[in-house]
């Protein structure tokens, strides 16, 4: 995938310079309305756009990771989570598994993160992990790490970081400006119609500038999906574990809590539909479910070819994979569903008690087994001496 890895750079790189001059262009709305000057508005932009561009470089995900709340884990929190990155790690060819944390969260989803491949971490959230089995967790795994490996997480968190920043700034300075009603500028901007014309054209700015900025973050989002369900096909070598998995995500009507407008783009399926895979299908972040769905479940191999031929005969137009990369990997045969996939012993009542598990531990909170076998949560902090059992009343000495 070395020409979307290309690709990607030089979309970081227009990213940077676009994104940069909406800043300057919201800066100098500003300038032109508080101080009476547009140059050093777009100074304090410039400036503003250095600043964020080297926090997006140097602590952005670790800032997307703390905006979704998120908790680190390691491989004995929860074995099973840890051994499909392994596994997808070692298909996908990264040179490290990328840090996984897990978001308290019961809205199924997922997103992937990071500068390089070296310093990448996945988040999965705990109602991921409850309702899918091995199979479509390993596939919505192995999409994300297709975002490592296609460097899509660092064009993603740049963009979210700069567009979050365009967005603050025209939200509250355009609130200031109506509840000022023009005055300040009208007292020095030589009359009521010049401070008229002046606060009209830098509410047009305010208001252009966020929205063109989305387009372009939403735009370059969308494509890069289909590629990391290429990606996840041909990792697993069964595509029908991702397609199963997106038809839950998207089936799914509870909000992340934790998804704003900046970040919605960088997970796997939009967070903030309403009303399941119709809903989801509409919106401009993310390509329509339905369509993902349905190349992943006409593809006849498992490699970039067989998908980029899939997504033709579904979409009716070009493909979307590279011709390199469909040059450079030979398909090979789909495989059966894993036996760890059965219903009958991987339920979402255990894989619910197993990331709850996770979560309580996370969260600093003591567990007791009783004799009689329940299991007791103790909340941090709690300043009692001893606790009662509520099944067989044995009190539990602190």
């Amino acid at each position: 995938m070395w020409e979307q890895i290309r690709a990607n750079r030089i979309r970081s790189g227009f990213i940077i310079v676009f994104m940069g001059a909406l800043l300057v262009f919201v800066g100098f709305a500003l300038g032109l309305y508080f101080f009476g000057s547009a140059e050093a508005g777009a100074v304090i932009a410039i400036i503003a756009w250095a600043i964020m561009m080297l926090v997006a470089f140097s602590q952005g995900d670790n800032i997307l990771l703390s905006l979704g709340k998120a908790h680190k884990i390691e491989k004995q929190d929860h074995p099973r989570l840890y051994n499909i990155v392994e596994e997808m790690t070692i298909a996908s060819g990264l040179p490290k598994i990328p840090d996984i944390y897990i978001i308290d969260d019961p809205s199924p989803n997922a997103f992937a993160t990071g500068r390089k491949p070296e310093k990448a971490a996945v988040a999965v959230t705990s109602g991921l992990l409850q309702r899918l089995n091995r199979d479509e967790l390993q596939g919505v795994i192995a999409h994300e790490l297709g975002h490592i490996g296609n460097r899509d997480t660092m064009l993603m968190a740049i963009g979210s970081i700069m567009l979050g920043t365009i967005v603050i700034l025209a939200y509250y300075g355009s609130r200031v400006m109506f509840f000022s009603g023009g005055n300040r500028r009208s007292s020095s901007g030589g009359g009521g119609g010049g401070g008229a014309i002046l606060l009209i054209v830098a509410l047009v700015l305010l208001i252009l500038a966020p929205i063109a900025a989305r387009l372009l973050y939403f735009a370059l989002s969308r494509k890069r999906e289909y590629l990391a369900d290429a990606s996840s096909a041909l990792y697993t070598r069964y595509p029908e574990g991702l397609a199963s998995a997106l038809e839950k995500i998207s089936g799914s009507t509870t909000q992340l809590k934790t998804a704003n407008n900046a970040t919605a783009p960088m997970y796997i399926i939009n967070p903030f539909r309403k009303k399941g895979m119709a809903a989801s299908d509409l919106t401009a972040t993310h390509p329509p479910t339905s369509k993902r769905i349905q190349v992943l479940r006409s593809m006849s191999g498992a490699s970039f070819g067989e998908y980029d031929a899939a997504f033709k005969q579904v979409a009716g137009k070009r493909g979307v994979v590279p011709h390199g990369a469909m040059a450079a990997v030979a398909a090979t045969p789909l495989r059966a569903a894993s036996a760890e996939a059965d219903k009958t012993t991987d339920t979402e009542v255990k894989r619910a008690r197993e990331v709850g598990d996770v979560l309580w531990k996370k969260n600093n909170y003591r567990t007791i087994d009783c004799q009689c076998g329940a299991r007791l949560r103790v909340p941090p902090g709690l300043k009692a001496d001893s606790v009662r059992c509520p099944r067989c009343n044995t009190v539990h000495k602190l």
